[in-house]
C-alpha cells in the first residue's frame, strides 16, 4: 500500500487531533500528543495546519509530524503502525532529502520517542543522537495530595496574568495575551484548562496548562513555568500539584511531560510532585555535511 505526504487545510485540523487523541493510550507509546498540537495553535490554525506532515494510506492517517521551528519535526506513528517498515523507510526518506517538503537543508532534527523503526531508518542514513529529553509521567489512580498555592482557572480576565507569567518563566516574548486567545480557539482546547497558581499576597507565580486526550487516557502538562521572580519556593511543585489534580477529575489516566536532561531542576520538580522519571531518549540530529 501506497504511502502519501500531505499538508493539512485548516479545517482539517479537528480530525487530526481526533485521529491523534485515538493513538494515545495507558501503557502505549510517549510520542506527539493533541495537546503539543494545542499550544502550536498560539500562532493560528493556519500556520498550525502548515507545520503539520501527515502520511497516509488509502485515505487515512497513520503518522503525523509537527514542525516546531524551522529545523525541527516532532513525531507519532499509529501504535497499530509501529512495526510497519515500509512506513518507517517512507517516513525516514521524507525527512532526510530536503526535496520532500518536510525538513531544510542544514542542521536538522527529529523527535521520535517511541517511534523506534523510524529511529533505525534515520540511523542507517547516518543520523545521529543529539539531545537527551527525559519523559515523566505521574499515575493518576491515588488521591493526589493538596498543593499549598491558590490555584484558579485562566478566563479571559486573568489571561494577561498568564501570559506576562510565562514570559518571565521562559524568558521569552513570544507568548502574549491575544496568543493565548488564539490558541483557546484550536480544536485540542475543548479538552484543555490552564491554571494561574497565586502566592499569599494574590500575586501571580505560576501557570500550567493541562491537555486531555479523552477520559482513561495519558494527558499533557504542557507548559509549565514559575516567575522568574517567585522561584525557589516550592511553587513548581505546587502547580503541578493542582494540574495532576485538575486532570484526574477530567478523568485522565495520567500525566505526562517530557523535559531536556540539560534541565535537572525542572525534572526534580516534576519529580517533587509524584511524577516518575523514564529513561532519556535522545531527539535524532543530522550529520554534518550531509
Amino acid at each position: 500500500m501506497a504511502t502519501s505526504l500531505t499538508t493539512p487545510r485548516p479545517e482539517q485540523l479537528e480530525a487530526v487531533v481526533a485521529a491523534l487523541r485515538g493513538w494515545h493510550r495507558e501503557g502505549g507509546p510517549f510520542h506527539l500528543h493533541p495537546g503539543d498540537l494545542g499550544w502550536h495553535h498560539l500562532r493560528g490554525p493556519e500556520a498550525t495546519a502548515a507545520n503539520l506532515r501527515l502520511w497516509r494510506r488509502e485515505g487515512r492517517m497513520v503518522a503525523l509530524g509537527l514542525l516546531d521551528g524551522p529545523d525541527l519535526v516532532r513525531t507519532a506513528v499509529d501504535p497499530a503502525h509501529a512495526a510497519d517498515e515500509e512506513l518507517a523507510r517512507t517516513m525516514a526518506g521524507d525527512l532526510v532529502h530536503p526535496a520532500r517538503g518536510v525538513l531544510p537543508d542544514g542542521p536538522a532534527y527529529v523527535e521520535a520517542h517511541s517511534a523506534h523503526r523510524l529511529r533505525t531508518e534515520l540511523g542507517r542514513h547516518g543520523w545521529t543522537e543529539g539531545e537527551p529529553w527525559v519523559p515523566l509521567r505521574r499515575e493518576l489512580g491515588s488521591p493526589v495530595p493538596e498543593p499549598q498555592l491558590a490555584v484558579e482557572r485562566v478566563d479571559a480576565g486573568t489571561a494577561g496574568e498568564y501570559a506576562a507569567v510565562h514570559r518571565s518563566a521562559f524568558s521569552s516574548p513570544g507568548v502574549t495575551e491575544e496568543r493565548f486567545a488564539t490558541m483557546t480557539t484550536g480544536p485540542a482546547h475543548r479538552e484543555a484548562v490552564s491554571l494561574l497558581g497565586r502566592d499569599r499576597d494574590g500575586a501571580a507565580v505560576a501557570v500550567i496548562t493541562v491537555w486531555s486526550a479523552g477520559p482513561g487516557r495519558p494527558a499533557l502538562i504542557e507548559p509549565m513555568g514559575v516567575h522568574a521572580d517567585h522561584r525557589g519556593r516550592g511553587h513548581g511543585r505546587a502547580i503541578c500539584l493542582a494540574a495532576a489534580a485538575r486532570l484526574q477529575r477530567m478523568g485522565a489516566s495520567s500525566a505526562m511531560v517530557c523535559t531536556p536532561r540539560s534541565q535537572p531542576g525542572a525534572v526534580e520538580t516534576y519529580r517533587a510532585a509524584g511524577f516518575t522519571a523514564l529513561p532519556a531518549v535522545p531527539d535524532l540530529q543530522r550529520p554534518s555535511g550531509a
